[in-house]
């Protein structure tokens, strides 16, 4: 995934976050007849937040992410999507600079795009705890929103609305600048089913 990210200080304690993604999907279909493989650059999306600190210990935020349907069929929704969302942050500074608890809420609700593809209408939740480790590592549970409700029309193979993973990546801080990481996630609930096994390898650096 290449992403870009640029912070802002604001008056009055707020800050502003923008954010512009393109990723590249490896992407496997598994059907009775056999296995069909796609890879290529996903759907794009650009994000903006604004948050404000309340303490030493709580923040909160709220922005929206609009992703456009840049992928090929096999590899994205087809469709415009806006997700609205909002986020709390509480930070256990007694533990560590680096352990925070912040759970995310955004709905995707997809409008304009291909007219046969189907109409997405979704809360996309990531209760994310992030715990700092010795010697600059550290674990994520749930680092994106990836647990997720479907309210829109069933899709193939749908018994209920619930999809619910287990989430998690570890990684280290290299440098200041720097930071590596692995993300692996397998559904424990796909009443929903979105995927059956994602991984993502990240490198962020700061400029």
């Amino acid at each position: 995934m290449l992403r870009a990210n640029w912070k802002a200080q604001l008056d009055n304690g707020w800050r502003l976050g923008l954010l512009a993604q393109i990723p590249v999907v490896d992407k496997t279909t598994f059907t009775p007849t056999g296995a069909d493989g796609d890879t290529g650059v996903g759907d794009a999306a650009v994000q903006a937040v604004l948050s404000h600190d309340i303490d030493r210990y709580w923040a909160f935020g709220f922005g929206a992410r609009l992703v456009a349907p840049t992928a090929s069929d096999a590899l994205g929704s087809g469709k415009w999507q806006i997700m609205p969302g909002f986020g709390i942050r509480y930070s256990f500074l007694e533990v560590g600079p680096d352990t925070h608890f912040a759970p995310v809420v955004r709905y995707a609700e997809s409008f304009a795009g291909d007219p046969s593809r189907r109409s997405i209408s979704a809360p996309q939740i990531g209760p994310t705890l992030n715990i700092g480790l010795l010697v600059r590592w550290f674990v994520t549970f749930y680092p994106r929103n990836d647990i997720r409700i479907n309210f829109a029309d069933p899709i193939s193979g749908q018994t209920g609305r619930l999809f619910l993973p287990v989430d998690v990546a570890a990684g280290r801080k290299i440098t200041d600048s720097l930071v590596l990481s692995l993300e692996a996630a397998v559904p424990i609930v796909d009443n929903y089913p979105v995927y059956k096994f994602e991984a993502e390898l990240r490198i962020v650096k700061q400029f």
